[in-house]
């Protein structure tokens, strides 16, 4: 694997968004050459995200609770609950892939999402422009998947692309419908999309223990973490 060139553009201590009691550094680099569906596999199997137009890696100074996570998806099954809400919202949902877009309709589902869901400030509000700068820029070849319920938007996945592997940047969706497992529904879409485009992982970002909100992911089995370095799996 070849060394990244990047550069660095902020690397700060800051407040764990996940662990609030706790201390993150999550520095940020701008790669300076293009980054193809090779590079971006290699970057996503060294533990790298990207939010934006930059790349970034935790390397908190007490703290390794972020692991990162990834299915391989020609292994992965699915349990009775899955084939059910699967089964059952292919019949309900219209989904589309295409190139990201920012609206107001996606700006406010975004909104609604991280509100109800306790997800930072309530009243921290963002707006199509604020939505471009967040999903519509980046360094990735990325996509979104978009479902609507009767033409209505009710869930939307930013996904980054590789040769071998997809990433799931960030999936939000109308927390009013729970009977419908948007969250798991994504997930097991994006696993299919795999499966049907010959790509080996599915990455899902972090897993953290001690969060709430991304304990969910363990449920995808077999999956693997990276732990101080190395891919471990999980059966």
């Amino acid at each position: 694997m070849r060394p990244f060139d990047d550069i660095l553009i902020h690397d700060e201590l800051e407040k764990c968004p996940y662990l609030p009691e706790r201390v993150a550094r999550m520095p940020l680099h701008v790669p300076t050459s293009e980054v193809n569906a090779v590079d971006t596999d290699q970057r996503l199997a060294a533990g790298q995200r990207r939010t934006g137009d930059f790349v970034y890696q935790t390397k908190c100074p007490n703290c390794n609770a972020c692991q990162s996570i990834r299915i391989p998806v020609d292994e992965f099954v699915m349990d009775r609950t899955m084939r059910r809400t699967k089964r059952r919202n292919d019949q309900l949902l219209e989904m589309d892939v295409g190139r990201v877009q920012c609206d107001q309709e996606r700006a406010q589902l975004f909104n609604l999402h991280r509100k109800t869901r306790g997800l930072g400030q309530s009243s921290n509000q963002i707006d199509p422009d604020d939505y471009q700068w967040a999903f519509g820029r980046t360094c990735f070849d990325t996509f979104e998947i978009a479902y609507r319920l009767n033409g209505e938007l009710v869930c939307l996945a930013i996904v980054d692309q590789g040769d071998q592997a997809i990433s799931a940047v960030y999936t939000f969706y109308d927390p009013l419908q729970p009977k419908l497992s948007l969250g798991t529904y994504s997930i097991l879409k994006q696993i299919e999309f795999c499966q049907h485009n010959n790509k080996r992982y599915l990455y899902l970002g972090f897993f953290i223990g001690e969060c709430k909100h991304m304990t969910y992911k363990a449920r995808f089995l077999p999956h693997e973490r990276l732990i101080n370095g190395d891919w471990h799996r999980f059966e």
